[in-house]
């Protein structure tokens, strides 16, 4: 059976976070939680927002207590606030860790308990609270996927919250956000919208129509990546990177991802490595770990990401994607990535039980064994 939709506005907009009031007003939002990292709620681009707010009359509060990786303690403190100004919508601006506070603040308010409670797919009991999205990176997709991910300190494990319900109303895209980016940002959430491009294509789900928003997805990043990652405020690049990183987000709601992703997840929780450098520190090796499943996709996003290079074979597309991922100063051991190596090798065992409850593990393209997750974690 093959299921594929676009459930929500995707709004491209240059300027478009001048028009937040308009958007807002459309959704019949009255009293809008702001969520935005500390640096962003300082930003021009959070007055902007508030003004625009102001001019519709929707009143607004800030809550900016976002960290990278958020944590469910982030979760409940964006509830409390939430609840002390009375809100009854949420508006999101940021990157990953953002969205996905915002979307888990918005399943609690609704229907109470705590973020964990509604682990899994398909636990969330209905609708949460009106929601835009406005991504601040180009990279998470999150602004078009039903996935909030929030990591559980106390077990040192990141949970996922699965359901359509997550999705936001609208998502605005404003390329003009994406100038004051810093280059490692820009070049770790990149790498993840690569990452996603490449998982959601080559991973067992039925891709016919997922992957035509993999392949143009890929497309962008080999003609924009190392464009976008010199200069934040090309405009070209920075539209042609976050309509890539909203692609592929399309296609890896509609397939899940593979076994990058399910590896890079407890790195991130153990380590506190930013997601898109744990990505790209795994895509090379599984890249070749992959390789024996390969039907035809390697060549096809080779074709896509290096359309200029006159050769190809399994190896050339690696090292093609290695060079890539070096030139935007992406980490390539765990020494460049600043991860003590007995302190990984201490924990390969249990990141490796976290990296096989993983749904994506399930639909990776090669059969993986816990066995074959331990030797890649020792490899790096």
């Amino acid at each position: 059976m093959l299921k594929f939709s676009v459930p929500q506005n995707i709004i491209v907009d240059y300027g478009g976070v001048g028009r937040l009031g308009s958007y807002a007003s459309e959704l019949k939002m009255t009293n809008a939680l702001i969520i935005a990292d500390p640096f962003l709620a300082e930003a021009p681009l959070a007055k902007q927002a508030a003004e625009s707010l102001d001019a519709a009359g929707i009143k607004h509060t800030m809550f900016s207590d976002v960290k990278p990786n958020p944590t469910a303690v982030c979760v409940e403190e964006g509830e409390a606030a939430f609840k002390k100004a009375g809100c009854d919508s949420i508006i999101a601006i940021g990157g990953g860790s953002s969205l996905d506070v915002a979307k888990a603040i918005g399943v609690v308010v609704k229907y109470g308990g705590e973020i964990g409670d509604y682990e899994g797919m398909n636990n969330v009991p209905g609708p949460i609270v009106p929601f835009i999205a406005i991504p601040t990176t180009a990279g998470t997709g999150s602004e078009v996927t039903s996935f909030s991910v929030i990591t559980d300190e106390a077990r040192n494990y990141k949970l996922t919250v699965g359901s359509k319900l997550l999705l936001p109303a609208y998502a605005i895209l404003d390329p003009g956000v994406l100038a004051t980016v810093p280059a490692r940002v820009a070049a770790a959430c990149g790498t993840d919208a690569m990452v996603h491009a490449i998982e959601s294509f080559t991973n067992t789900v039925d891709s016919t129509f997922s992957g035509m928003y993999s392949l143009e997805a890929l497309r962008l990043i080999g003609k924009y990546f190392k464009r976008f990652y010199a200069r934040r405020d090309d405009a070209e690049a920075a539209r042609g990177m976050m309509v890539a990183a909203t692609m592929a987000g399309i296609a890896f709601e509609a397939t899940r991802l593979g076994l990058v992703h399910a590896m890079s997840h407890p790195i991130s929780a153990f380590f506190h490595v930013a997601h898109g450098e744990a990505n790209g520190l795994l895509l090379p090796s599984i890249l070749e770990f992959n390789a024996l499943a390969d039907k035809g996709q390697y060549e096809l996003m080779h074709e896509a990401l290096f359309p200029e290079a006159d050769y190809y074979d399994t190896e050339s597309f690696v090292q093609e994607i290695r060079e890539l991922l070096d030139a935007v100063g992406i980490p390539d051991s765990l020494e460049t990535a600043n991860v003590d190596r007995d302190a990984f090798l201490a924990v390969v065992d249990q990141m490796t039980e976290d990296a096989m409850k993983s749904g994506n593990v399930a639909v990776n393209p090669r059969s993986v064994t816990p066995n074959d997750v331990k030797a890649l974690y020792r490899a790096l």
